[in-house]
């Protein structure tokens, strides 16, 4: 990325858009470590694009992601996943 382009953040609602997840398991995954948000100076958090799509990749590449309810793939979205 050029140094002077501009990161991509999200609200909270569109990385669960993004991710195909609600915003409780958004944060649920971010709890769970998988990536952190930034903070605005009100506390709110953004979620850059590009740690989404790593995020989503990772999940892509696990050969059998074994997520909170021990399901890989509901209703068209990841869930929380932990990655080998």
């Amino acid at each position: 990325m050029p140094p002077q382009a501009e990161m991509r953040l999200l609200t909270a609602k569109e990385a669960a858009a993004y991710l195909g997840v609600s915003l409780y398991t958004l944060k649920k995954i971010e709890r769970a470590g998988h990536f952190k948000p930034y903070r605005t100076p009100g506390g709110h958090r953004r979620y850059s694009l590009e740690v989404l799509e790593e995020y989503v990749e990772s999940i892509r590449r696990s050969s059998a992601p074994e997520n909170v309810d021990g399901s890989n793939w509901v209703e068209g979205s990841w869930l929380v996943g932990t990655l080998s």
